[in-house]
């Protein structure tokens, strides 16, 4: 459908393709980007071709950064014995903004899946591989709780623990403030294999 503009329209295109925005999200940010100032508008697009200028991949953990290696990878303040494997750079701050993981992580850029054709080798497993041997004594698998991220952990554990590395991963369960009664059966199982002594 065509509005009343080619640029318009063409915005709302751009807009559309964003995960998780529809074509009636699209059509109100268009519309919204029309009633802000100019300046504002001009700031919003440096902003975005800054980002895609200034953000490369860390060449130790693949995590998004300015500098390479990456301020996590290069601070002295970080504990190098514990690595922290997660799918995506969104992972990693989610952590860190709980301030309790004081070591380093790998940023595998996805998860294992085969039928959307996503294999090994389209992942960051070997960068992971080249970490060994060093002072990393454990790893943790911090991969979401999907079929992707079960097969993944799977696989990994296998590559990972003939190095002589305790593997971990994130325990599972009710979530704070959840109820028993509306828990699905797979997160009551993980609960109980995961509880621990008081």
């Amino acid at each position: 459908m065509l509005y009343t503009s080619e640029a318009l329209q063409q915005l709302i295109e751009e807009f559309s393709q964003l995960p998780g925005i529809g074509r009636k999200t699209a059509l109100r940010l268009a519309l919204y980007m029309l009633k802000r100032p100019r300046e504002d508008v001009v700031k919003m697009a440096r902003a975005l071709v800054d980002v895609k200028d200034r953000i490369t991949s860390c060449s130790v953990c693949c995590n998004i950064t300015e500098s390479d290696p990456c301020p996590i990878c290069s601070s002295t303040k970080r504990e190098r014995e514990t690595l922290c494997v997660v799918e995506e750079p969104s992972d990693v701050i989610a952590l860190e903004k709980t301030n309790e993981f004081r070591g380093l992580y790998h940023v595998l850029g996805g998860a294992l899946s085969p039928l959307d054709g996503i294999g090994p080798d389209d992942l960051k497993i070997r960068e992971l591989l080249q970490r060994f041997p060093g002072d990393i004594s454990e790893v943790i698998l911090a991969l979401n709780p999907t079929v992707e991220g079960e097969a993944t952990t799977i696989y990994l554990t296998k590559l990972v623990k003939p190095l002589g590395v305790k593997v971990t991963r994130l325990a599972r369960g009710i979530p704070v403030g959840g109820n028993l009664e509306f828990a699905d059966e797979a997160t009551l199982s993980r609960a109980l294999e995961g509880r621990i002594t008081l």
